[in-house]
């Protein structure tokens, strides 16, 4: 740091189950050096032992010791209300987590687990939490209030906190500076297995899609996104509905996979172009309610001077892409066909020299944003 260009990285994926799998990628000369292992990984103390391993023992050795490493930033997704930057990790920070283990049972707890684990093995660096809700405490109450009584904000904190917001951070930070203007009216919308979109006006978060928990605003890989609550009412009183089953079919049943067949997008377009009538109205509904939110955001903002796409989905879905942005001429947003299709990574803009809305494809770097927030923190 701060250079952005990493020394090395990796991913430890299918912990606890199998098919576990690491993947670690030196950088050194120019060359990228890779190592893959499989092999059952039981739980996370046991993954950071193997990638302490890999990087301090062999040739491509980047660290001696634990103790050569400084930080450990940490994407914890539930802050609350009580943090709104990278924040140094004490008991006290640890409790506060501990506290939104109900806001975010799916994540929060295992976001704990792997800080104590990292406090284990690497003993002299500072723990540092950066928050996924963090970048949407500048919104507003009109738009983070619910329309319920003010007990249940004021006693339960229920309310809007949003997620990604490391994503939708990076992403608008590195629109603005493409655009080279401070005073920007920018919609970023990260597509992935999860889905979000947020308004950033000058660089604050004005509004988001996901709502007190990742379920609510776009149709994603598994979860519904916005739905009537009053389906729940009618399942549980009509159906006979559980708790338990109404998460499961909102959270895991549902989206891509529930209309679609496929919670991966690129199945979702192989059975498209195969004809499959569930393939087809997936697609649709999902470019439906990116355009429902764009249309909002930009009345929000009062203008739009770019849309961005970014994640895995609006990095690499050509086609997705131009669906969302077919029809939105009104709006100035005119996308260039061949410059969509022949897009091969990098900041670009797809749009047509004639579009007044910029549109953009950024990938996002949340490892290089929390790094970056890390080294903020402690310089």
């Amino acid at each position: 740091m701060p250079e952005k260009a990493p020394i090395c990285s990796g991913l430890v994926e299918r912990i606890g189950i199998e098919g576990s799998y690491i993947k670690h990628t030196v950088y050194a000369g120019g060359e990228k050096f890779v190592t893959e292992k499989n092999g059952f990984i039981a739980d996370h103390s046991e993954g950071l032992n193997q990638v302490l391993a890999l990087l301090s023992e062999g040739e491509r050795a980047v660290i001696a010791s634990p103790d050569d490493i400084a930080a450990v930033g940490h994407r914890v997704v539930h802050g609350g209300e009580h943090f709104s930057g990278p924040t140094l990790i004490t008991e006290e920070v640890k409790a506060q987590i501990r506290k939104l283990f109900s806001l975010a049972p799916l994540h929060n707890p295992v976001n704990l687990k792997c800080i104590e684990v990292a406090e284990q093995t690497f003993t002299k660096a500072k723990q540092i939490a950066v928050f996924d809700t963090a970048f949407h405490q500048t919104i507003p109450q009109e738009a983070f209030r619910y329309a319920i009584p003010n007990r249940y904000y004021e006693e339960h904190g229920i309310r809007v906190y949003g997620f990604h917001g490391t994503s939708h951070k990076y992403v608008s930070e590195q629109a603005i500076k493409w655009l080279d203007q401070k005073d920007s009216k920018i919609i970023t919308i990260h597509l992935g297995n999860g889905c979000s979109m947020t308004a950033v006006q000058n660089g604050k978060s004005i509004d988001t899609s996901m709502g007190f928990g990742p379920l609510s605003g776009l149709m994603m890989g598994t979860r519904s996104g916005d739905i009537d609550p009053s389906v729940i009412f009618h399942l549980i009183e009509h159906a006979g509905y559980s708790l338990d089953q109404l998460s499961t079919l909102f959270n895991k049943q549902s989206g891509l996979l529930g209309v679609g067949g496929s919670s991966d997008m690129r199945d979702i377009g192989k059975l498209a172009a195969e004809g499959s009538g569930g393939a087809i109205l997936a697609l649709q509904l999902y470019a439906y309610r990116i355009k429902k939110f764009i249309g909002a955001y930009a009345a929000i903002l009062n203008g739009l001077d770019a849309v961005v796409f970014t994640a895995g989905v609006g990095e690499n879905d050509k086609l997705m892409r131009a669906s969302v942005c077919d029809e939105l001429n009104f709006l100035g947003i005119e996308m260039d066909a061949e410059s969509n299709l022949n897009y091969s990574g990098g900041i670009a803009d797809v749009s047509t020299n004639e579009s007044r809305v910029k549109i953009l494809v950024i990938p996002t770097n949340e490892e290089y944003e929390i790094a970056y927030q890390c080294y903020g923190l402690l310089a």
